[in-house]
């Protein structure tokens, strides 16, 4: 099977095939991780990069009380921070939505991939770039977008991502999140997602079906969440594929 994590750092830096037979080498015999279950937990030493290389995962907090808030979306081939090994203990969790076939690569084979390959260590730099603005957009939608611009937005974005790394088909996706999933990630009740479905529904923009999501005018739904994939930070390839 092709490395999703090569498929993924492709969509920054064009690897070579020598980049790629090191990817594999350095990552460790996959796993299972069944849905609704933690990958990591916060507090945990976090002693190796965690590869999503199929399924869904969310980072999140949660409080005592048993509030939670998604605050990121893992989709196959993210590498759930390259930079992870390099502090003391995990200030969040990591958990899984779907089953999750997970792959690890140490601290000292980050070490070893991205002193031997530029383009990789250019890759692994461009993509913790591209996180972080992810994150910044999540934020800007909290803080100023309205209930519907911000799964408008979400639906616009998590289309792109699996687009460019070759999991959609056409203008349809997976999408395996619950109106739970999609309110403690949207900062609202599930109540109130489930009224901003129907209202996408209403306006013809969307179908959510079977865990799978059909965008039926990518334009006017892009339009209504002020979504431009510039902040994805795809490569032209990447942004053909994602458009």
């Amino acid at each position: 099977m092709p490395n999703p994590l090569a498929h993924k750092l492709n969509c920054y830096v064009g690897l070579s095939e020598d980049d790629r037979m090191c990817l594999a080498d350095a990552m460790s015999p996959s796993r299972m991780v069944a849905a609704r279950t933690d990958i990591i937990h916060e507090g945990d030493d976090p002693r190796a990069i965690n590869v999503i290389l199929e399924g869904w995962a969310c980072r999140y907090r949660q409080f005592a009380n048993g509030r939670r808030q998604v605050v990121s979306l893992l989709l196959p081939g993210d590498p759930c921070d390259p930079h992870i090994f390099l502090l003391d203990e995990m200030d969040h969790a990591i958990g899984a939505i779907t089953p999750v076939l997970l792959g690890q690569i140490t601290g000292p084979a980050m070490r070893d991939l991205t002193a031997r390959s530029p383009q990789l260590a250019m890759a692994f730099h461009r993509e913790a770039l591209a996180t972080a603005a992810i994150q910044r957009e999540w934020t800007v939608s909290l803080g100023s977008r309205t209930g519907i611009e911000r799964l408008a937005h979400l639906f616009c974005e998590l289309h792109a991502r699996l687009a460019a790394i070759g999991l959609t088909d056409g203008n349809t996706c997976a999408m395996p999140m619950t109106q739970n999933d999609l309110g403690d990630a949207m900062g609202q009740t599930s109540v109130h997602i489930n009224r901003t479905l129907q209202e996408l529904r209403g306006m013809g923009l969307i179908t959510l079906r079977s865990r799978r999501l059909t965008i039926h005018d990518p334009a006017a739904l892009a339009r209504l969440a002020h979504f431009d994939t510039a902040y994805l930070h795809l490569t032209e390839a990447g942004h053909a594929a994602a458009r």
